[in-house]
């Protein structure tokens, strides 16, 4: 054999072997199923095709970490609304007072003391089957005492807790504080919770009030029936009573907008998706939001429940969020809608879940990731600091807390006054409200469509 020939095989052979080692180079790398490296590999790639933010996330990183960690560190700094849980780990889902007892408070002080105040309690939850009211005064928590220096770190323990010793008083104006009695909850599960509406007779107008603590699938036929009776008793305005909902279902907010917005069209816009890069931007008009996960209700039966209001009145505060606020912002280009309360809590974005099923037959992580940015039909939106009422009023006023729906209840009251005209002012306040460190948490994704 030449020595030419020798050189030719020498270099094809090293061609050769530099061609494997460059594709061997290049295959990914396969991780063992069920592994943190599976599992993070999944969830990197996932957040890189689906995030909003996904042209600042940090490089992948180590994949061997807890996935709970791993996925936290590859949010947006200022992203609060973005998780992952696993079905099989419930420690993993976000946590409140809320979803574990089944009641929202807040804390003031009244007169040189320290209580916590029972704001909304949920229907059939432990909090309400173990006698908690709105304007309950919470004056013990586990055994301490409230005061200034203590509060807020009570107020963590409780969403720490998986059972909790309340004491607490009753008060109104006309016979003071009751007599303390305890109060013991184990963290147990709540479930649909009913809506509450009625008719109010306002110096000759008929107001209608609807309490709505929830946004869930399927409830454009409750609106619709509700709708339908408060339109048949004649009502000329309409309340809703959105302080203590935190979103929801896209389409079922879409239902009530459709009955309660005045002249609108089913191709009329009214909403707009936008997300990065990958998923672009996505318009619907009022019938493709609500038919996005509401197929039982026609567009034509919800529009003939509309009522003869041309404005509605929203009850709002740092509770309303997600698809409520979409329902404040959206509706705004068609109706007046005149909000009172306080700022709402600024969730202007959704998206929808996303399970990792690559082993058959068992769940794995499921993300909720903040993908879309939310506009109005008027490309209005950018309230992720929360939505400015229109008229602003604390609920807490005096350490008398009344029922939602009473005509003596502060925002309500304001509502019905602003309604008949009277520009009489709310009393001052004797209490003084306490801020919270933890921010509140009980907020649902807004899931708009699947992908």
């Amino acid at each position: 054999m030449k020595y030419s020939s020798l050189i030719r095989i020498f270099f094809f052979l090293f061609f050769s072997l530099l061609i494997i080692s460059c594709e061997d180079d290049n295959k990914p790398e396969v991780y063992e199923e069920g592994s943190n490296k599976y599992t993070n590999d999944w969830i990197y790639k996932q957040m890189k095709k689906y995030y909003k933010w996904n042209e600042t996330m940090p490089d992948k990183g180590d994949l061997s970490l807890n996935s709970k960690e791993y996925f936290s560190r590859l949010l947006q700094k200022d992203d609060i609304y973005s998780y992952a849980l696993h079905p099989e780990l419930p420690q993993t889902a976000p946590q409140s007072i809320r979803s574990k007892y089944g009641f929202d408070l807040s804390f003031i002080e009244f007169q040189g003391k320290f209580y916590g105040v029972i704001l909304y309690v949920l229907h059939d939850s432990p909090a309400k089957n173990n006698g908690l009211s709105r304007g309950q005064l919470i004056t013990k928590i586990n055994g301490s005492q409230l005061n200034l220096a203590n509060y807020n770190n009570l107020y963590k323990s409780i969403i720490a807790s998986s059972n909790l010793d309340l004491e607490i008083v009753s008060y109104s104006a006309q016979s003071g504080f009751s007599g303390s009695k305890e109060i013991s909850l184990l963290q147990g599960y709540t479930f649909g919770q009913p809506i509450n509406y009625k008719v109010i007779e306002e110096k000759n107008t008929k107001v209608g009030y609807i309490e709505i603590p929830h946004f869930d699938v399927g409830q454009a036929q409750l609106f619709l029936q509700i709708l339908q009776e408060l339109k048949s008793k004649s009502i000329t305005e309409l309340i809703l009573d959105l302080r203590y909902n935190g979103g929801g279902d896209i389409s079922s907010a879409t239902a009530l907008s459709i009955i309660v917005a005045p002249n609108i069209q089913s191709n009329n816009l009214f909403i707009k998706f936008e997300a990065n890069a990958n998923g672009g931007n996505v318009d619907q008009s009022f019938l493709q939001a609500l038919q996005s996960n509401e197929s039982k209700v026609s567009f034509e039966a919800l529009r003939n429940a509309h009522p003869s209001i041309d404005r509605i009145y929203v009850l709002c505060g740092n509770h309303t969020a997600s698809a409520s606020e979409l329902i404040i912002n959206n509706l705004k280009p068609y109706m007046d809608v005149i909000t009172i309360g306080e700022k709402t809590f600024g969730k202007d974005l959704a998206g929808f879940p996303i399970e990792d099923d690559r082993i058959s037959g068992k769940r794995g992580w499921v993300l909720y990731l903040s993908i879309y940015k939310l506009f109005n039909a008027r490309h209005q939106g950018n309230y992720s600091k929360g939505i400015n009422p229109v008229m602003a009023a604390n609920e807490l006023q005096q350490p008398e807390v009344f029922p939602l729906g009473s005509t003596s209840e502060v925002l309500l009251n304001q509502a019905l006054n602003a309604i008949s005209g009277n520009t009489s002012k709310i009393k001052t306040a004797t209490l003084r409200s306490l801020p919270l460190s933890t921010i509140y948490t009980d907020v649902d994704p807004l899931l708009p469509f699947t992908r």
